[in-house]
């Protein structure tokens, strides 16, 4: 292994376990733009993000996307497949990437010798699902304007001024694909959130200044 990569390793903000299955991972990096695994296809490699963010989407005939969730170090994905069945959504690099490739095999040999990791990757799942649950009910009981508010309150974290934090940029077109709406309605929503003095840009991402209104 490199020094690049040891480093890489070494400062995953992720669990010593964790760092362990990524040291016996193939490290490959990717560009922007790439896709890494696409929605249908058969696989069984695991995904561990050492750097760069990644994009879990599913695409409609007509080209209209839903963005399940976006992933940073520390975060692994491909773990529906191991199971044998067929990717689940499609994964593309939103930035110059590096990721572990953990194969099935590895992951297997590496549980063998520490059953805890077992725990901790079952937990994982559990969380996604409940994740996965709960964007379901939102899409199908609020609006749009609640699923903003929704998913603001959710990447935001507090901050000691009383404000909250998002540190993750995101442009209104991936908001509106996580929200399953259109770009147009995301920007008018987030012009008046501003407006009001709800809400401010902040690099690197987004500053919510007061509590959001339930009701828009």
């Amino acid at each position: 292994m490199t020094p690049e990569n040891h480093d890489l390793i070494e400062r995953l903000p992720a669990s010593e376990a964790l760092r362990a299955l990524a040291a016996r991972g193939d490290i490959r990096r990717y560009r922007k733009g790439t896709l890494l695994i696409q929605e249908g296809d058969e696989g069984d490699t695991l995904y561990l993000i050492l750097a760069g963010r990644l994009r879990a989407y599913s695409a409609g005939e007509t080209g209209r996307e839903i963005t399940y969730g976006l992933y940073e170090p520390g975060e692994y994905l491909g773990e529906m497949s191991l199971d044998g069945g067929p990717r689940s959504a499609s994964v593309i690099a939103l930035e110059p990437t590096v990721c572990a490739v953990v194969t099935q095999r590895t992951l297997r040999g590496f549980i063998g010798e520490r059953p805890e990791f077992a725990f901790e990757l079952m937990a994982k799942l559990i969380r996604r699902a409940r994740v996965a649950t709960l964007s379901a009910k939102q899409l199908a009981l609020n609006d749009v304007y609640g699923r903003l508010v929704a998913l603001l309150n959710s990447l935001a974290l507090p901050q000691p001024d009383g404000s909250r934090q998002i540190g993750m940029h995101m442009t209104h077109r991936e908001m509106a694909n996580r929200l399953g709406c259109s770009r147009e309605m995301v920007s008018r929503l987030m012009k008046d959130l501003e407006a009001g003095g709800f809400v401010k840009a902040d690099t690197p991402g987004l500053r919510l200044l007061r509590v959001l209104p339930a009701r828009w």
